[in-house]
């Protein structure tokens, strides 16, 4: 007689379910059980320990009831899981270990930043200074100029440069010729392998002020040459322009993806009851696509202080350098051209402490306006 007041040799009889059970090392189970129907109200009631499933016989056990060798038979099950799907589990080995060795350890780095860092004396053996050159940086005079260009650059890129893969998606998506849509896709992926030097190299080739293509063509208009690259006024707008040519294609494949998944049954019925073209795309399509554009608004929104370092630190020059100084390029040249180890170090930790509040926010604000959200 256990602690529930019946024995536990009961007579089983068959007991059918539909309900599904999450109960031990048997994530879900339902179906038909031998047991008995006391057995059954635990089962139901989610009063139950385990399962027994040894040599065929398999049996319902309340709480409070050990038996022999089930934890070791649950921890045999366990690894010949593992060991059946090894080929898989070996696939993920590779990524594991680049994110090891290239995310997780340099995180041993990140005290750096609270620290006199001293080269002689090594990270453990540099004194301690903790949050000094946080505070150094946020009293620093260049500290509002290079917020406020990131901040400028990243929002820009945002307003302009976030919706460009979704209406380049949407235009595809309207094609009906199957080759030439092919052919489009093709022509606006191809930007994006190619690497940022390759593309700055061009900008300043065709916008050069003796041989650049622009220019050429003012000199036969009889207007004077204009340096494009050493403008600040134009340096948004160049980087803005160049941002979306190159990412607009590789941007909109996620949103290609998304439109196949709508049912097409849908459209159908819209046109039966006279939708137009509009209508389908603000009633139908557009609707279909919020939680992809939500994924993806938050992860730009948490990549804000992001603006870009390889496009910035390629195009900048001296004569903008107060509208491109950025956080990347601003850590670079403090740690790596004048020797502010820490203090850069500290810097990047910032930055990085504030994405993830950000992520975290806006996450937690998408959840609660449109039940969108990445956990």
């Amino acid at each position: 007689m256990n602690k529930r007041g019946y024995e536990l040799n009961v007579p089983l009889r068959t007991v059918e379910t539909s309900k599904t059970i999450g109960i031990g090392s048997f994530p879900r189970l339902s179906g038909i059980f031998q047991m008995s129907e006391a057995w059954l109200a635990d089962l139901l009631e989610g009063r139950i320990q385990q399962l027994e499933d040894v040599g065929g016989v398999r049996r319902v056990v309340p709480k409070g009831v050990v038996i022999p060798g089930f934890e070791q038979l649950k921890k045999n099950r366990k690894l010949n899981k593992i060991w059946n799907f090894r080929h898989i589990y070996l696939f993920l080995l590779p990524a594991i270990i680049w994110f090891l060795v290239f995310a997780y350890y340099p995180m041993y780095g990140i005290i750096i930043a609270f620290k006199d860092f001293k080269f002689n004396l090594g990270i453990l053996g540099s004194p301690w200074e903790g949050f000094k050159y946080f505070e150094q940086f946020l009293n620093d005079s260049s500290f509002y100029d290079v917020l406020r260009n990131t901040l400028s650059i990243s929002a820009l890129k945002l307003i302009f440069g976030f919706p460009a893969p979704l209406i380049l998606a949407l235009m595809l998506n309207a094609v009906m010729h199957k080759k030439m849509k092919r052919v489009f896709q093709t022509i606006s992926y191809l930007p994006h392998f190619v690497s940022w030097v390759v593309v700055v190299t061009l900008l300043q080739k065709i916008l050069s002020p003796n041989v650049g293509l622009i220019n050429d063509i003012r000199y036969q208009m009889g207007l004077d040459p204009i340096f494009f690259m050493g403008k600040p006024e134009l340096f948004y707008p160049l980087v803005i322009i160049s941002d979306i040519w190159k990412g607009i294609g590789w941007g909109s494949i996620i949103y290609l993806a998304a439109l196949t998944n709508i049912d097409p049954h849908l459209y159908e019925a819209a046109e039966i009851d006279g939708a137009g073209r509009w209508s389908k795309l603000f009633k139908i399509t557009l609707p279909c696509l919020i939680p992809t554009i939500g994924i993806l608004l938050i992860f730009s929104l948490s990549g804000i202080l992001n603006a870009g370092f390889d496009q910035i630190w390629l195009m900048q020059s001296p004569a903008t350098l107060s509208v491109s100084e950025i956080l990347d390029t601003y850590v670079l040249k403090t740690g790596l051209q004048q020797g502010q180890l820490a203090y850069s170090t500290a810097i990047g930790l910032f930055k990085s402490a504030i994405s993830l509040l950000l992520i975290v926010a806006v996450n937690h604000i998408s959840k609660r306006v449109s039940d969108v959200s990445l956990w």
